[in-house]
């Protein structure tokens, strides 16, 4: 099978074509033949080097923590899904330590025409979702757990998200708008805040160049009681901390998919 891998860590460069094994799946894993294939800044910072288990990966290392596609081949133990059965897929440690392609000396990602994963990580194609958007679950997934299961937003109340034209983040919009939140936004550039509105913020400011402790504050005059922030990623400081325009009782949330080291980000 043909996957896209690298043989040492670096740049975009470093992503080449190879020619693997298809991989055999373990007796807890299913084999999926893969139709799309999440990209997400975590695949760059994996690329150059980052592991989310601490962990040296076996080289070629292939990339890719989520996509979707159909089943194609079960383990002895699997029950509970069929060859043929459509199905999204996310393991965000997969491309380090998981998959068929350990057995050659070589990981396991999603960037690859078929993928061994952990079924405890798969889930059938819900009704009126398409496989070219299940591939990319893990933002929508990470954003929908942020403002209902972190922050519990109700109809109302109001949320700061940071780092709103991200793939977390415009996600966390439309979720926050749909529980009937007041939503302002800041995020990169002219085209992220026109983004961020596009997608229904009520408010939005550039993160990088505008002053959004001001502009947080005069879009909630002092009664904000939630703020949900959605850290820049690893590397980046361009969101600044939202607990300035925060009044006494309100909620600080941290949602991102990589926790940086040594920060209170929690992954959600």
């Amino acid at each position: 099978m043909r996957v896209a891998a690298i043989d040492a860590f670096g740049g975009p460069d470093a992503l080449s074509i190879h020619s693997l094994p298809v991989p055999i799946p373990a007796a807890d894993e299913v084999l999926i033949a893969t139709n799309t294939a999440g990209v997400g800044q975590w695949d760059a910072d994996m690329r150059e080097g980052w592991s989310p288990t601490g962990r040296r990966p076996r080289f070629p290392l292939v990339l890719g923590t989520d996509g979707s596609d159909t089943i194609a081949a079960v383990g002895a133990r699997i029950r509970r899904f069929a060859v043929g059965d459509p199905v999204y897929a996310a393991s965000f440690p997969n491309p380090f330590e998981r998959g068929g392609h350990r057995r050659w000396g070589a990981s396991s990602g999603f960037y690859a025409e078929y993928v061994a994963v952990s079924a405890e990580g798969v889930a059938h194609l819900p009704k009126g979702l398409d496989l070219e958007h299940a591939g990319a679950m893990i933002p929508g997934l990470t954003a929908l757990q942020g403002i209902d299961d972190a922050l519990e937003l109700q109809r109302g109340e109001a949320v700061v998200i940071h780092g709103a034209s991200g793939g977390v983040g415009t996600f966390a919009v439309q979720f926050a708008k749909l529980r009937g939140a007041s939503v302002f936004a800041s995020a990169s550039g002219a085209d992220g805040v026109a983004l961020a509105l596009r997608l229904g913020a009520d408010m939005a400011v550039d993160g990088k160049d505008g002053d959004v402790e001001k502009a947080a504050r005069s879009f909630a005059a002092g009664w904000l009681r939630r703020s949900s922030h959605l850290r820049g990623w690893p590397g980046s400081e361009d969101h600044p901390r939202p607990r300035a325009s925060r009044r006494p009782g309100g909620v600080p949330g941290t949602v991102s998919s990589r926790p940086r080291r040594g920060s209170d980000a929690a992954c959600v």
